[in-house]
């Protein structure tokens, strides 16, 4: 369930916050409701680095499509993520003037759309990923390396082993990350620390649809 919050006041090192719910919803969320999180969404203009990002992946969708990047970017894109973002209440969507929040769920988005069908891009799309948690489950879900996207296999960063069979441990809340056999290879040569720092990525804990995904006992 998700309700809008306002921010009452400060108090110490946190923010005292109220969520105005019905009776109904009240309700609800104490009898099943889990931990809260709060987002505050960056409500800051676009930066230029974003508009280029998305106009980058424009057009590699328009390379792989046959479409023209204005055709991609107008009646293919901005349309399905209208829909799939019904909190975007505009009648119209601009990379010119919309909020940091909305251009990084686009970018996001975009990379999706790029992974899902296989898009071949000219750089790696760790680079462009503005959401990278995000990044590296659609790479998990799309059976694709996090580096550089080609097939993956999965690379457990809390370590499966020393007589513990992996086919029998419960795998929901280990830290994974996708690679191919060439980077999963490089991570284990020169050591989590020094890979991660080269390629800027960060690990996902595994949940129920990645246990489903690759057959791991949840």
């Amino acid at each position: 369930m998700i309700l809008p919050a306002q921010i009452v006041r400060t108090a110490g090192e946190g923010l005292v916050v109220f969520v105005p719910a019905s009776a109904a919803e009240q309700k609800f969320i104490q009898e099943h409701g889990g931990a809260p999180v709060i987002e505050f969404p960056d409500s800051r203009c676009v930066s230029r680095q974003q508009q280029c990002k998305a106009h980058v992946l424009l057009g590699y969708l328009a390379m792989w499509s046959g479409y023209t990047p204005l055709e991609v970017e107008k009646a293919i894109t901005k349309e399905i993520f209208r829909q799939t973002k019904p909190s975007i209440v505009e009648n119209t969507f601009s990379l010119a003037d919309c909020s940091m929040e909305t251009a990084r769920d686009y970018i996001t988005y975009l990379i999706d759309l790029c992974l899902m069908h296989g898009v071949e891009c000219g750089e790696p799309l760790w680079k462009m990923a503005e959401d990278l948690p995000k990044y590296t489950w659609a790479c998990l879900m799309t059976h694709r390396c996090a580096v550089c996207g080609r097939k993956n296999e999965l690379h457990h960063v809390d370590a499966v082993g020393s007589g513990r069979n992996r086919k029998e441990i419960c795998h929901i809340g280990m830290r994974v990350l996708p690679f191919c056999r060439e980077h999963h290879m490089e991570i284990h040569r020169v050591g989590r620390d020094s890979f991660l720092k080269r390629y800027i990525l960060e690990p996902v804990r595994v949940d129920e649809a990645i246990a489903h995904e690759y057959k791991l006992k949840g």
